[in-house]
């Protein structure tokens, strides 16, 4: 690794000299740029007002589409901001006109609060949802994929691409090219891939993607945003909650969608936090997205291989291949408190727990986890300290 590279990193993010945050599948520690690009516009608000600063600042508003579009190899048109990866998938969500006996194939590790969604679909609106199987690795399996949106009234696809609680990291390009050749649309839950994985939403052949910028990103929290493919947009699908940003009201009894993805944004906006989506964007860009994923998935593998080494410790990352997210059952001890008890050490982590993930913890036979998430700007010997901390911290 280029040292001076790394250094120039960690210079960015101030706290690396007093604490070693390993949270970033939480939320990312954001970079000095990403700060100010937010602390500005506010004082600009502060200074000449809301609406005031928005018009002066609406070129660099406006950049910040063609930032995230660049990030996962779309265009400005394809992208659109909300305020947060829940409210992307519930918008694309809104987009279909859901009946009594449609169906919904979903995988067994999407996101807790879409599969709440899923079942309030059902409860309300009579919607049938089926969950493909896993194949030995635990990813869907794509097969079953297809045996169930084979059913002629199959309406949406949904697959998390990677998991909140473990280092899964799903097929979803095999799983794109199953929708394809069935015509039936497909909903990718890149919450946690967006700023960790090289990205290109052509070859996933996914009609949505959602993200937030918390995560891996390393931008601010309380912002997302949500990809809609030029199928999706000539399909002419919207939402039923559209309002004023994604339509023009020609006359009193008619409205027109607009041409863009656009229509699933809602017109209010913090201006600042959508500056700071951009610069996170242009941050990750700048260090390349392919450093990043190579970089803090070497740093969750060397995490692995020693957490494997204690007795009664168990790694629950499936797969081959794995992300930068590292979830470990500490046998007894019970991980909330040992968040906590890490904390007081200047370690980041979080816990996951069964409620939140009921089919794969389920199947693992696992209550709850030590989740941990290096990214790139992270040392080895971060790594080499936490796992000894860690150790303490059980203890």
């Amino acid at each position: 690794m280029d040292t001076t590279r790394l250094e120039a990193w960690r210079s960015d993010t101030p706290a690396c000299a007093s604490l070693v945050h390993l949270n970033n599948a939480g939320a990312s520690l954001m970079p000095v740029p990403v700060a100010h690009a937010i602390t500005e516009h506010l004082s600009l608000e502060q200074h000449i007002g809301g609406y005031e600063a928005a018009d002066r600042e609406s070129d660099r508003i406006h950049a910040t589409y063609t930032a995230v579009a660049d990030l996962i190899g779309a265009r400005a048109r394809n992208i659109a901001i909300v305020e947060h990866a829940t409210a992307a998938f519930n918008q694309a969500l809104a987009a279909f006109d859901f009946n009594p006996g449609d169906r919904i194939v979903a995988s067994q590790a999407d996101y807790v609060s879409h599969q709440v969604s899923f079942l309030a679909l059902a409860a309300r609106r009579g919607v049938e949802i089926c969950h493909a199987a896993n194949g030995e690795d635990g990813r869907v399996d794509p097969q079953s994929v297809h045996d169930l949106a084979s059913h002629p009234r199959c309406r949406l696809v949904s697959v998390c691409w990677m998991p909140t609680n473990n280092g899964l990291v799903q097929d979803v390009e095999t799983v794109g090219d199953v929708c394809s050749r069935l015509g039936v649309p497909y909903l990718v839950d890149g919450c946690q891939a967006v700023g960790q994985q090289v990205i290109d939403v052509t070859a996933i052949k996914c009609d949505f993607l959602t993200a937030t910028a918390r995560k891996f990103l390393r931008g601010p929290r309380g912002i997302g945003f949500l990809y809609v493919s030029d199928a999706a947009l000539e399909r002419g699908l919207y939402p039923w909650n559209i309002d004023m940003r994604g339509a023009t009201w020609p006359d009193a009894d008619r409205f027109e969608i607009v041409d863009s993805a656009r229509r699933f944004e809602m017109w209010e906006f913090p201006y600042a936090l959508v500056l700071g989506l951009g610069e996170a964007a242009r941050y990750a860009l700048g260090v390349g997205i392919d450093v990043v994923q190579r970089r803090s998935r070497g740093l969750a593998e060397r995490l692995r291989r020693q957490l494997r080494d204690v007795p009664g410790w168990r790694v629950l990352d499936e797969g081959a291949v794995c992300s930068a997210i590292v979830a470990v059952e500490l046998g007894a001890a019970n991980p909330a408190d040992v968040v906590e008890r890490l904390r007081r050490r200047r370690f980041n982590t979080s816990a996951t727990f069964r409620q939140w993930a009921q089919f794969q913890m389920g199947r693992q036979r696992a209550e709850a986890a030590l989740r941990v998430s290096p990214h790139y700007y992270n040392t080895e010997d971060e790594v080499d300290r936490f796992v000894a901390a860690l150790r303490e911290a059980v203890a």
